[in-house]
């Protein structure tokens, strides 16, 4: 007998996970597909990744019944410090800085480690009626039809929805088999990612410094230890993360400076090459795409999951009303509203990210030059704080419900 849900996922990385139980808590009933086994998904070790949630994708993980299952081990972002400047040669004197104080809702983000916030949405799926999970199966096809959607899947079994999510990634198969292409290009960047203890504390101040080669974040995490996004020229990179431990932190030192101390390495290492790629459409008859199977950008503002997570707060909140009304939620007339709502936004955020990297991942004195006297006049005027800090939180543009803090 085939199997029938409204909405199939494919993805279970974090925006399905997350998708799956906004739609399933209201009312919904949903399959999720992930090609991974569940005990490699729960059991993720620690690898030095972690995530900015801004505070109204926190909301958001509070409303999907995801916060409290993380909540004692995320750490606040309080402020943020922005400067330019050269490795070794310390920070320019110019420099931008925001404080969670500027805002009354409370800390902009928090800190949440990868393995944390993957097996809390694995629990809360588990505890959630609605929600059938398939793991180790793999999508093979998908055919659409008037009434609904149906899938083939790696162990030759079929499912049907009225709607199919693509929630998997950048080279999304969801959207590649719908004939959805793509526009972006490559930066010619890779991040190094990993994660240090150091032995000053941080006090909850995130660092993004501005070199040539790209940006270094230094995220704070619980305890005396900070993840590290840092972006260099694909070839530095490659040979800077194939080096011994003690000669990878010769290397980060003197970019990162000693203002909280001795650090080293906690964790595993691992790189990711950088690049723009965004959907030319982000829904097809009785499909829609969510997360980075729409838009991947830069990671320079940290933005890539929030954004996503706008998109699962979209997409939940279009259909939750479209079924209140007795619409078909595959209908292209409603997932349009979803891609009305969110395309316009995301290219804006995916440009502004490609503009701000290209602005300052270089060494032309007059740009420096320019760089130093805009982030010194910014730093000056308290209205332009306060619009970065709210931006930097999430609380600015159309907001979905959830992130609000408000039911659908």
């Amino acid at each position: 007998m085939e199997q029938r849900s409204d909405i199939l996922i494919v993805g279970g990385g974090l925006n399905g996970p997350a998708l799956a139980l906004a739609l399933a808590g209201n009312g919904h009933s949903v399959t999720i597909v992930d090609a991974l086994p569940e005990p490699v998904r729960a059991d993720a070790g620690f690898d030095g990744r972690g995530y900015a949630l801004a505070l109204a994708s926190q909301r958001l993980l509070a409303a999907i019944g995801v916060w409290a299952r993380v909540a004692d081990n995320a750490q606040p972002m309080l402020e943020i410090k922005v400067t330019d400047g050269h490795a070794g040669e310390g920070p320019s004197p110019f420099f931008l800085h925001f404080d969670h104080a500027e805002i009354e809702e409370g800390p902009m983000g928090y800190m949440v480690e990868d393995r944390y916030l993957r097996r809390a949405l694995l629990e809360a799926m588990d505890a959630t009626p609605g929600i059938t999970q398939l793991n180790g199966v793999s999508v093979v096809a998908q055919e659409v039809d008037a009434t609904g959607v149906t899938v083939t899947l790696s162990d030759e079994t079929t499912r049907r929805a009225a709607l199919l999510v693509g929630c998997d990634g950048r080279k999304s198969g969801t959207a590649a088999r719908a004939g959805i292409k793509r526009t972006g290009w490559d930066y010619g960047q890779t991040a190094l990612v990993c994660a240090i203890t150091h032995e000053l504390p941080h006090h909850g101040i995130a660092h993004q410094f501005f070199m040539p080669p790209g940006p270094l974040a230094i995220l704070p995490l619980p305890g005396n230890r900070s993840s590290i996004v840092w972006s260099e020229r694909t070839e530095a990179a490659a040979r800077i993360n194939a080096l011994p431990e003690a000669e990878y932190l010769e290397i980060l030192r003197p970019r990162f400076g000693d203002f909280l101390g001795e650090i080293r390495l906690e964790g595993a290492r691992f790189t990711y090459p950088l690049n723009l790629t965004i959907a030319n459409a982000f829904v097809a008859e009785r499909l829609a795409l969510v997360g980075d199977a729409a838009h991947g950008m830069h990671p320079i503002a940290g933005q890539g999951l929030n954004a996503g997570l706008r998109d699962v707060g979209a997409l939940a909140e279009v259909l939750t009303l479209a079924r209140r009304r007795g619409e078909d939620i595959g209908s292209i007339l409603v997932l349009e509203r979803y891609q009305q709502w969110r395309r316009f936004d995301t290219a804006t955020l995916a440009l502004a990210t490609d503009v701000f990297n290209r602005l300052f991942s270089n060494d032309n004195p007059i740009l420096r030059a320019g760089r130093e006297l805009g982030m010194g006049l910014m730093g000056k005027l308290p209205g332009v704080r306060r619009g970065f800090v709210r931006e930097a939180a999430g609380l600015t543009g159309d907001l979905p419900k959830l992130m609000q803090g408000r039911p659908i």
